[in-house]
């Protein structure tokens, strides 16, 4: 992708342009970590700089290998995502605005490679047509409200780091020369068009399009035509500000690729458990695959989201992992695909071999959970005691179950909800202090909680206190106990290392369970 942005702007500016132009689209961090957020970002980036780079050509000959060209960039567009069509449209749009453009439409072979382009969409149209329009609709539809909202403020300054201050404000001002030479020969008035459909569009858009994905990497190809033309502006700019440009947008790769390095750091992950910047994505993957790889080659295992399943059969050398039907399948557009695929799962499915379920926990926001078990409770009926995998102070949870092809019979029981009321995270106590909260497992209850203190038992906690707003909260919550889930407890600092320690729960079901809830920091100080 840098080689064409270094060959288009050569083209046009001479050698030192296109060599800066290059650099740019390697340092940008939205460029640099390309695939890195949406891997068909990367054919499909490349697709729209080479149907750039053919009508570059055309625009000076005519000829039979720039039409091949064109052909092969919007097949492969075409193959690369939907969005893809947003592509082509800036395109159309920017050969009807500008005079050689214009041209160029008038040619009949111009048309037949647009024609050739447009078969490349029929494998895609024909899914859709056998799918009830699944995939459109999902792009298009579902995952748009197409109603305004104010998170795509968010966009711009997102945009402003991502592109980097100084990158920003030089592509912008490349949009507003290409503006004022739209007249002047040259193809400023087509990269002009490409480059504000293909970005600063897509901030307006951003205020009605999908807001619950991330879709900061939509704009990448619009910035990267206008960093074609960046060196038509940075050559008037002084020294300081060329310097500015790229040292900003070095530093800002060398940030994200840091973030990446911490993220594939099982150390740092660890120190970042309690804090927003935890790279929840990257987290856990191995800890769940060595624990599957633990299991007979025969066992059959259902994974509660495509996420999940994606992973373990990454880990597991391309193994078929089936995928209960889950929210987030559907949130993301893929249980179409898991159909037709066949990594769709039912209860009920006959497997040869043993069958086991793992649950991503973490996966389902706390607020959601107990509508969450009560649907496995549906499907599976009563889920029997699980293995607990805890990665990071619990910040990751995965629970695994053994499952027959028959429901169990009995009511709902699932993994336990707890929260901790006091201490606060991060808090700083001293000497004596009481720990209190509510804990309580749908089906069968809790017989007594522990409190932990860097994963070991400290004190055994008064569990049964009457808490009647829990139960008002939880509306439809199964455990016998209820109202009295509270618990309280006190421990003695001054037995404990000044310092940093990670303060959890451990609850023990009537069902013979034991479970490990999620850790949080608090800060011991001196007596």
């Amino acid at each position: 992708i840098p080689w064409l942005a270094w060959g288009l702007s050569r083209r046009w500016l001479g050698e030192h342009a296109g060599a800066q132009a290059g650099l740019l689209a390697t340092l940008m961090p939205l460029s640099g970590l390309i695939g890195g957020l949406a891997v068909p970002d990367v054919p499909l980036v490349f697709s729209a700089l080479l149907c750039i780079e053919a009508i570059a050509r055309l625009r000076e000959r005519f000829a039979n290998g720039a039409l091949a060209m064109l052909a092969v960039a919007l097949a492969l567009g075409a193959l690369s995502h939907y969005r893809f069509v947003l592509v082509i449209f800036a395109g159309m749009v920017a050969m009807f605005a500008d005079a050689p453009g214009r041209r160029l439409l008038r040619e009949p072979k111009l048309w037949l490679v647009l024609a050739l382009g447009a078969l490349a969409w029929w494998p895609l149209l024909q899914w859709n047509l056998q799918h009830d329009g699944a995939g459109v609709r999902f792009q298009f539809i579902d995952r748009n409200p197409w109603q305004f909202h104010a998170d795509g403020l968010a966009w711009l300054p997102i945009q402003f780091l991502l592109v980097t201050p100084a990158l920003f404000v030089l592509l912008l001002a490349t949009l507003r020369e290409c503006w004022r030479r739209r007249n002047d020969a040259g193809p400023w008035r087509f990269i002009g068009v490409v480059g504000l459909l293909g970005a600063p569009l897509f901030l307006l858009l951003g205020f009605f399009a999908d807001d619950q994905r991330v879709s900061f990497h939509w704009p990448l190809s619009g910035w990267l035509a206008l960093v074609v033309a960046a060196p038509l502006v940075l050559q008037r700019w002084s020294r300081r500000g060329n310097a500015a440009v790229f040292v900003l947008a070095g530093f800002g790769l060398l940030c994200a690729l840091g973030f990446l390095a911490v993220a594939s750091s099982p150390a740092m992950r660890l120190r970042l458990a309690d804090s927003r910047a935890y790279p929840a994505d990257f987290a856990g993957w191995q800890a769940i695959a060595a624990h599957a790889r633990q299991f007979p080659g025969d066992t059959q295992w259902v994974a509660s989201d495509f996420e999940l399943a994606a992973q373990l059969s990454f880990a597991m050398e391309g193994r078929d992992i089936r995928v209960l039907d889950s929210p987030l399948n559907h949130k993301h557009g893929r249980a179409a695909q898991l159909a037709e695929w066949g990594l769709d799962w039912k209860p009920g499915a006959i497997s040869p071999g043993p069958i086991m379920f793992v649950l991503d926990d973490s996966a389902t926001p706390m607020k959601a959970r107990l509508d969450a078990y009560h649907a496995l409770c549906r499907q599976f009926g009563a889920l029997p005691p699980a293995g607990v995998i805890s990665v990071d102070h619990g910040r990751k949870r995965y629970f695994t179950y053994r499952i027959g092809a028959a429901r169990r019979a009995g009511a709902c029981t699932a993994p336990a909800l707890s929260w901790i009321d006091s201490p606060a995270p991060k808090s700083r106590v001293r000497g004596r202090f009481d720990v209190a909260g509510w804990a309580f497992k749908e089906g069968t209850g809790l017989s007594k909680v522990e409190i932990l203190v860097d994963g070991q038992p400290v004190v055994l906690a008064r569990y049964g206190i009457s808490m009647p707003n829990v139960a008002g909260y939880w509306k439809g919550s199964t455990d016998p106990n209820h109202p009295r889930v509270g618990f309280s407890a006190t421990i003695d600092g001054a037995k404990l290392e000044p310092g940093s320690h990670w303060m959890g729960l451990r609850m023990h079901g009537n069902d013979g369970s034991v479970e490990d809830g999620p850790a949080q920091r608090v800060r011991i100080g001196s007596p």
